[in-house]
């Protein structure tokens, strides 16, 4: 009976806990007004869609990827074409930025998943990079002098607003929507294939789980969602090139953000991103030229003591505290009684 009262003073403080956070996600423009730090949390929140659309690849299926950054920029890419050669509006933009991703994910997937551990993410790599040069020499779509959006009137209609409310909103309801495909892929079979796949792919092809297809599935529902984040990417900051939407350091950004978070787990790239692009944006701004490498400091050291201290990352310490301050300091070990019998 101790351990269930337990188990529920626990679970009762974690949703009055996750209520008073959604609550003040939701409050946030109207508490904080500065733009910097509007900013910084449409930043975050963009991070949270991106390192959970990671997490569906990386973390559940166990297909350690670092191209994610080619899908994030096939939709910039797509959208913003669409929008200044053919005026077709951002939000349709962003879909076929979506059906553009998953497309090449499918054309790419057979290739790659032939491969294992290493050698998968090595293939990641370059497929990223070679689809980062190819725009960078692609003069159709700017090259490396990247394309400038048009300035449209201020409406939701047309993606564009003078004010950064509106698009943090935006990039709070696609952070929710990256969740509720989390919640759906983690009580699905989907799930728990991809799961089994990761523990152990050849005892999960024994049962009969058809490993291409779901890893198929997971991939593109990776890049589904990182092109759709590409296209909010490009509608935010009305510019985008090579580097900044394809480059590799955005991919193992992305990656990290899940993993110092908690990879494979629902609320790991959500901590990951709270902790990490805070780190990155504020070294950036208040160091400026000279602090470029600090973040990159502060990466390293953090993921050394996650791998020491706790390689299931951020997520797993926090319920590990969480659970010892439910449930209070050890008792004290009874001690042995004497005896008094006579010798």
């Amino acid at each position: 009976m101790e351990n269930i009262r337990k188990a529920l003073v626990q679970s009762s403080w974690g949703y009055k806990l996750l209520a008073l956070f959604f609550l003040s996600l939701l409050l946030y423009p109207f508490i904080i007004t500065n733009p910097y730090w509007i900013n910084l949390m449409i930043t975050v929140l963009m991070f949270v869609a991106l390192g959970q659309s990671w997490n569906w690849l990386g973390g559940y299926a166990g297909q350690i990827s670092f191209g994610q950054a080619a899908f994030f920029g096939l939709g910039a890419y797509t959208s913003t074409v669409l929008l200044i050669r053919f005026h077709v509006n951002p939000w349709i933009g962003m879909g076929a930025g979506a059906v553009v991703a998953v497309a090449v994910a499918f054309v790419i997937g057979y290739p790659v998943f032939r491969l294992k551990g290493h050698y998968f993410a090595i293939a990641t790599i370059a497929l990223g990079e070679i689809v980062r040069i190819a725009f960078d020499n692609w003069k159709v779509v700017g090259g490396a002098s990247g394309l400038e959006l048009p300035l449209l009137r201020s409406s939701l209609l047309n993606f564009e607003f003078v004010s950064k409310v509106p698009y943090y909103y935006i990039a709070l309801a696609l952070a929710l929507v990256a969740y509720g495909v989390t919640f759906w892929i983690e009580h699905s079979r989907l799930g728990y294939y991809l799961r089994a796949i990761k523990e152990d792919a050849d005892a999960a092809r024994s049962l009969g789980i058809n490993l291409t297809r779901y890893k198929f599935a997971a991939l593109m529902l990776s890049a589904m969602m990182a092109a759709i984040m590409g296209t909010f990417h490009a509608q935010y900051y009305l510019f985008i090139d090579p580097p900044s939407t394809m480059g590799l350091d955005l991919s193992i950004l992305i990656s990290l953000v899940a993993v110092i978070g908690g990879v494979g787990t629902f609320w790991g790239p959500l901590v990951g991103a709270f902790v990490l692009i805070p780190i990155s944006e504020l070294t950036r701004s208040f160091l400026g030229g000279s602090g470029q490498a600090y973040n990159l400091i502060l990466y390293g050291g953090l993921i050394i003591a996650v791998a020491v201290l706790q390689p299931g990352g951020l997520w797993a310490l926090f319920q590990r505290l969480g659970k010892r301050e439910v449930s209070g300091p050890m008792p004290p070990a009874p001690k042995k009684e004497e005896s008094h019998a006579a010798p």
